[in-house]
């Protein structure tokens, strides 16, 4: 089981660490939260943290003012360590120090050291990097951004037979939209502009608002209002 820590940045709770958490984890306003934040703006039990399938999942509750994760609203989203999660006016990053340079670490190509976890005498990755480092290795001052650019995401796994086929159903609709949109772009070389047609950057807008209903289908596939 992956353990989780939080530290809160900013909010009326600003400076407190959370470490060591056991998931499932809820974060609310309310007694009985494994993390209780002393904000009027968040709900009573705003959000979970749970680990599926190895992976630490956090969903918004139907909280009255919404989650954010790096700025995006979301209701469903998978963690990773240097994430900055907004709820009410509470800000807390997910990560340790550790944790975090690690996947520094990582996104810049640094050969670290393979573990065997079940040997106790050796060391841990976490010990063969640094965050003020990891943070400083670079002049680039927009390094630390580099925590929250959009990565390509996994495919689920273990899905059945039927849901598979739905995924792939659905992965090649997109597909097919996409290569009719790029097919209709007319290219100005001497610009080096490209320039889409009226009607293919609505079809473009109503990709985005399908996937959207998507999205919120997939968190919540009960609501009526989703088209």
């Amino acid at each position: 089981m992956t353990n989780v820590t939080l530290r809160i940045l900013d909010g009326a709770d600003r400076g407190r660490v959370y470490d060591d958490l056991e998931p499932p984890i809820t974060i609310g306003r309310e007694e009985g939260n494994t993390i209780q934040l002393n904000d009027d703006r968040v709900s009573r039990f705003h959000v979970k943290i749970q680990e599926d399938h190895e992976k630490l999942v956090l969903t918004d509750l139907e909280s009255t003012n919404g989650t954010k994760v790096n700025g995006e609203e979301i209701q469903l989203r998978i963690l990773r360590y240097g994430d900055i999660v907004t709820i009410g006016r509470s800000v807390l990053l997910f990560g340790s120090r550790d944790q975090i340079a690690t996947r520094l670490a990582k996104l810049r190509g640094a050969n670290l050291p393979t573990v065997d976890p079940d040997d106790p005498n050796a060391n841990r990755i976490e010990d063969a990097v640094s965050l003020d480092f990891e943070l400083n290795w670079s002049e680039d001052e927009d390094l630390h951004a580099t925590l929250h650019t959009i990565e390509p995401p996994e495919l689920p796994e273990r899905l059945g037979a039927g849901q598979a086929a739905q995924l792939s159903e659905l992965l090649e609709y997109l597909h097919i939209r996409i290569r009719q949109l790029l097919a209709s772009v007319q290219v100005d070389d001497e610009r080096n502009r490209i320039t889409l047609s009226q009607r293919q950057w609505q079809n473009l807008v109503d990709l985005q608002a399908r996937l959207a209903g998507y999205l919120r289908a997939i968190s919540e596939p009960d609501d009526p209002n989703i088209d």
